[in-house]
């Protein structure tokens, strides 16, 4: 399988932090002005402070949380405290598809790279990624005038931008790195808030990113051209990176301008391809009205569009499904809110991922129903044998590519890494299944009416089919970061590959 991965590479500068650390941290700031923004979170980080109640924010409650960075002290602060001592590592959502998706089997990957300086490009797979004009596939004198053909390029680029980023960044951040600095933090770790002791709920992260060329979606000449001009051979496309849109940029241009150039440019590789099949990932939105538009724009062009539970949550006024019970991982209220969300933007897949199951919500007909023997158009009033083959065929080959899903991010939840098929599927053995997911399941199947299968379960509701499956768990994950890009990634190749053998 030959997939395109857009938009977001960048690098993660990963730091386990502990209690006695924020203790520490929090002790520098004031009082007042920290319990404050940790009642009312800003959500973006203009100052040291932002930062620091952006982290307690989150080990208090457990919760996972990006927030951007918009000031170079608070960027310099960060790096010289923890970029030393932290594991550096392949970040963004694009980047760590296209890893992923090297690793467990696809052809040839493309990533779009915003600056291919030597150390991003050295996060790289090296197994299925292919960099236009950049030295990794390459032999290695002429990889070193590529790199520095590139260097220079991507310098002018970063002034100039392309047809699809129109206007100039003008930003502090435009010579460096795109970096986000991850803090993940354990389960039961302790921490002083002022002298009231927390404990924190659950493991997660909270990330600080400092990103202003993927802020843009930006995309580099190579990747732009080769994408147009070789569409016609890719299966997939993976797109991801809308999280990041600002409501407006210093230019005077805002996220509705970058939409509409990223829309021009997937509406292109359709054109060329209209077998293409396009995910778009989702991540934690800077507001909802940012979020609706992304949602209500490539719904009508992707074939599938994938969230966790959070970002569900940000759509209630859409579904109409109260955001607590989607928050508390409940199978009833996300399968509801899935089918909700999905049927009212003639959506063909909607993939929810939590950390305890994985629900899909999916047209019958998107998924090559014709040579499975179902009806084009599905009409719930004739899905009285709900044993037949057809719907069972349908609901199995969901499950399945579900399933590698979750081998991949379980296997490098707990390993840190992904080593080929064979270590995933020998990996995966070590793991357990959710408890909290089995216990969904059975809820899952009372709610809905519906029909074990393997270890998932299916149902049919409101002209779509619901599949879910319980996640599988790690006791002491090496990594929390990357895990649902790479569920994803598994999800959408093991996808491609059984419609390819349908």
């Amino acid at each position: 399988m030959n997939i395109l991965c857009g938009y977001n590479v960048n690098i993660d500068s990963v730091y386990r932090i502990n209690g006695a650390e924020v203790s520490e941290l929090l002790r520098a700031f004031k009082k007042t002005e920290i319990l404050e923004k940790i009642k009312n979170p800003p959500e973006k980080i203009h100052s040291e402070s932002d930062f620091v109640a952006g982290l307690a924010y989150c080990m208090k409650n457990g919760y996972g949380a990006e927030w951007l960075v918009f000031e170079q002290t608070v960027f310099e602060f960060l790096k010289n405290r923890y970029f030393q001592k932290s594991l550096v590592r392949m970040g963004g959502n694009a980047g760590i598809m296209a890893n992923a998706l090297s690793e467990i089997g696809a052809s040839r990957v493309v990533p779009n790279v915003a600056v291919p300086s030597e150390i991003q490009l050295s996060l790289f797979s090296k197994k299925a990624v292919y960099l236009p004009d950049a030295p990794l596939q390459a032999d290695e004198e002429a990889g070193k005038e590529n790199l520095k053909a590139e260097k220079t390029k991507t310098e002018s680029e970063k002034n100039i931008h392309n047809e699809h980023n129109t206007r100039n960044t003008h930003t502090p951040f435009s010579n460096q790195d795109p970096i986000h600095f991850v803090f993940d933090f354990s389960e039961g770790e302790t921490f002083s808030l002022y002298g009231t002791e927390i404990r924190v709920p659950r493991e997660n992260r909270f990330i600080a990113t400092c990103d202003h060329l993927n802020f843009r979606l930006f995309t580099s000449s190579a990747f732009e051209n080769y994408a147009l001009s070789h569409a016609e051979e890719m299966d997939g496309a993976l797109i991801s990176g809308f999280h990041l849109l600002l409501e407006t940029y210093p230019d005077g241009s805002t996220y509705k301008d970058i939409i509409e150039n990223s829309y021009s440019q997937l509406k292109a590789w359709k054109a060329k391809n209209e077998r293409l099949r396009i995910h778009v990932e989702f991540g934690h939105f800077a507001s909802r009205e940012i979020a609706n538009s992304v949602f209500s724009k490539f719904a009508g062009i992707s074939d599938s569009i994938g969230m966790n539970e959070d970002e569900l949550s940000m759509f209630t006024d859409l579904h109409g499904i109260p955001s607590e019970g989607l928050l508390h991982m409940e199978a009833e209220s996300i399968g509801k809110a899935a089918c909700k969300l999905a049927s009212l933007n003639r959506l063909g897949k909607l993939f929810i991922h939590t950390r305890e199951f994985v629900l899909a919500a999916f047209k019958p007909d998107s998924e090559n129903s014709a040579e499975s023997g179902i009806s084009e158009k599905w009409d719930e009033r004739k899905w009285d044998y709900r044993e037949s083959p057809a719907l069972l065929e349908a609901a199995g080959k969901k499950l399945e590519a579900m399933g590698f899903g979750l081998k991949c991010a379980g296997a490098y939840a707990a390993s840190g890494r992904l080593g080929g098929r064979e270590f995933v599927e020998k990996d995966a053995l070590k793991l357990q299944e959710s408890r909290f997911g089995r216990e969904q399941l059975q809820l899952f199947l009372k709610a809905f009416g519906g029909t074990a299968c393997g270890k998932g379960a299916f149902a049919l509701v409101d002209g779509y089919m619901l599949c879910i499956l319980p996640t599988m768990l790690c006791k002491s994950p090496i990594t929390t970061v990357g895990l649902g890009d790479t569920l994803t990634a598994g999800i959408f190749l093991r996808g491609l590959e059984l419609d390819v053998q349908a």
